[in-house]
């Protein structure tokens, strides 16, 4: 009688884990297919064989008293503790070979998540606004509840699979018989069949529908800027969990203010003669009307900053500001008596024929161009 022990390289009293690791070790390195020496395909059946036996308490009791219960020829079906699963766990891993031996597939499943364009207008993203948005999505099919089944009808446990959802065949092959798995192709590994469908959804255990959802846009977001609304999705088949909705935003270009970021930025045309002179304008915001305090002599391109008047900043609470740039407006054309106030005015400033300069290169106009050029 072979020591099957000793043919495992284990101790007579070796866990049950030692030798099923000792024969993983041993099959990898004698298995004909990675091994292609002289008697490694005996050496391979060898080691199975005395798997076969150890790795059974009852043939291990057997054995260890003093019997061989080994079939002639190393079979290795049968009741004993060795087959494919032993063999897929020792080149793929025992995560895979477990796989195979799993039960049916539920027919509930989480529904897909949905992606919905947000189109908002600039003031609604300063200060947030609640929406209420229709979407077209799957809902539970109000006639069978998510079942599938006609009303008053339930699923049949498969007569193939016997609700198992898998199917088991067994080969022979020069290591013995060799148990395999699949997928039940009569319940697609459901385990169970509808012999009368929902005439509503058609067996799916769902329907489309529109649905009104009610979003809260917070204060801050800008074109790109996703919201989730949690389990708003469509409902999986067979009624199984939803899905999430996100919200993508996109804020329409607004016509008399532009957004940097959380700033704002605006440009107020005022009269020559206001600029000069200084003056109180009024301009319409979105929080209403505000003044702009100009100062005698205000220039061209001047900047006047309103605090906390911009967009609010997502999630941290305040806001931007609002940044209002002053074009002085120059007339065009002016009557005669016009012109003679301006050119007596330019006589008691010096400037009939003023000096040309040339501002630096990071001055107004070099300024402006460069906004324009990238698209400020």
């Amino acid at each position: 009688m072979s020591d099957y022990y000793q043919i495992l390289g284990v101790e007579r009293d070796a866990s049950p884990e030692q030798i099923k690791k000792a024969y993983r070790r041993l099959a990898r390195e004698f298995h004909p297919d990675v091994n292609s020496g002289d008697g490694s395909e005996d050496r391979f059946k060898e080691v199975s064989r005395a798997y076969e036996v150890l790795s059974n308490p009852d043939k291990r009791r057997q054995y260890d008293m003093g019997s061989d219960p080994s079939a002639p020829g190393g079979g290795m079906g049968g009741g004993g503790g060795f087959g494919f699963q032993d063999i897929f766990e020792t080149f793929f891993g025992a995560a895979q070979g477990a796989s195979a031996q799993r039960g049916p597939t539920p027919r509930a499943r989480r529904g897909q998540d949905a992606l919905v364009r947000l189109d908002l207008d600039l003031a609604e993203t300063v200060f947030g606004v609640r929406r209420e948005i229709q979407v077209d999505t799957a809902v539970v099919c109000t006639t069978c509840s998510g079942s599938c089944c006609r009303p008053g009808s339930s699923p049949r446990t498969c007569d193939v699979c016997g609700g198992r959802g898998v199917v088991q065949r067994v080969a022979r092959s020069f290591l013995g018989q060799v148990m395999t798995s699949s997928p039940c192709a009569a319940c697609h590994g459901f385990g169970t069949m509808i012999p009368e469908p929902c005439p509503e959804c058609s067996g799916e255990g769902r329907v489309r529908s529109r649905r009104t959802l009610t979003i809260d846009v917070p204060a801050g977001v800008d074109t790109g800027t996703r919201i989730k609304l949690t389990g708003q999705g469509e409902v999986g088949p067979a009624g199984g969990p939803p899905g999430d909705v996100y919200f993508e935003v996109r804020e329409r270009p607004d016509e008399k203010f532009v957004r940097r970021g959380d700033d704002l930025h605006c440009t107020l045309e005022v009269p020559m003669t206001a600029a000069a002179l200084g003056t109180v304008l009024d301009l319409d915001t979105f929080d209403g009307t505000q003044e702009v305090d100009l100062r005698p002599g205000t220039q061209p391109a001047h900047v006047v900053t309103l605090k906390g008047l911009g967009v609010g900043h997502l999630h941290i609470g305040g806001r931007g500001d609002l940044h209002v740039h002053i074009d002085v407006q120059v007339p065009a054309a002016t009557d005669p008596e016009q012109e003679q106030l301006l050119r007596q005015l330019a006589a008691l400033r010096g400037e009939e024929r003023p000096e040309a300069r040339l501002s630096a290169a990071h001055g107004k106009v070099f300024s402006k161009l460069r906004d324009k050029l990238s698209g400020r």
